[in-house]
């Protein structure tokens, strides 16, 4: 999981980054709102930890600024001194998913970040079929149907795929691809992933006619969403990739 955590006490930040990850997390710093709401344009992450006391941008602040914007899914566990009920009220009722009251309970904090963790991902079951219009994603066979066509992908073409699909319409930035389908401590370039990305949007028609269309975000990453029309032509067995290469797409900054 890719974590970001932001906060102006830097013995806090180191004491958060240790903690996360010794649990095997990815965890990024920053000690000001304004850092993280920036690199937020470029990142993907799956946990925000923001302190209410910051200089500059408020911890509450922040959260409203990350609720009104493009990555509003992102789950958000304060992480602060202030401990009145009204404070905690606010938090919640300002967007947090969780809220923990310094000073950090090692073991209560990661328990807390597991609680969330499992919630997120409570609506997207381990196993079982994921369907979306014409595409039916099994995960125990790892296989992919689109109507009644089964689409041969390799394991990480598959693996892929489902993840665009079981974050659709969410900005997906690069390095969180390539860290979710290749692991943590896959070194591969990313033009691998725009190799891989290419080739499941030509097996699976992701295009506007199909319903679903896999589109690239300029020096992010990419975006799968759905179109007005929902379930279009079948996919042809053995059609040529080439015939729908995504334009070329720039580094991340």
């Amino acid at each position: 999981m890719r974590c970001a955590v932001v906060d102006d006490d830097r013995a806090q930040t180191a004491l958060v980054q240790k903690l996360l990850e010794g649990a095997g997390h990815h965890c990024d710093v920053f000690h000001q709102g304004r850092a993280l709401i920036s690199r937020l344009r470029q990142e993907t992450y799956d946990l925000l930890i923001l302190d209410w006391s910051m200089p500059g941008l408020s911890g509450i602040e922040v959260l409203k600024t990350v609720r009104a914007g493009p990555f509003s899914a992102t789950p958000v566990l304060m992480l602060t001194a202030r401990a009145d009920d009204a404070d905690v009220v606010a938090g919640l009722e300002a967007g947090a998913d969780d809220y923990v009251v310094k000073p950090l309970v090692p073991a209560v904090f990661l328990a807390r970040v597991d609680a969330i963790l499992r919630r997120v991902r409570k609506s997207q079951p381990a196993s079982g079929p994921l369907v979306h219009g014409p595409y039916q994603f099994d995960r125990l066979t790892e296989t992919v149907r689109f109507g009644s066509v089964s689409v041969k992908l390799t394991a990480k073409e598959f693996a892929l795929a489902l993840v665009f699909f079981e974050n659709l319409s969410r900005p997906l930035s690069r390095a969180w691809l390539l860290q979710s389908v290749w692991g943590t401590t896959a070194e591969i370039e990313s033009r691998t992933l725009d190799a891989h990305v290419s080739k499941i949007r030509a097996k699976l028609r992701l295009r506007a006619e199909s319903g679903y269309r896999l589109l690239p975000v300029y020096s992010y990453g990419y975006r799968l969403e759905r179109t007005a029309t929902d379930g279009g032509s079948q996919p042809e067995h053995g059609e040529d990739a080439a015939s729908a290469q995504i334009a070329p797409h720039p580094a991340a900054g």
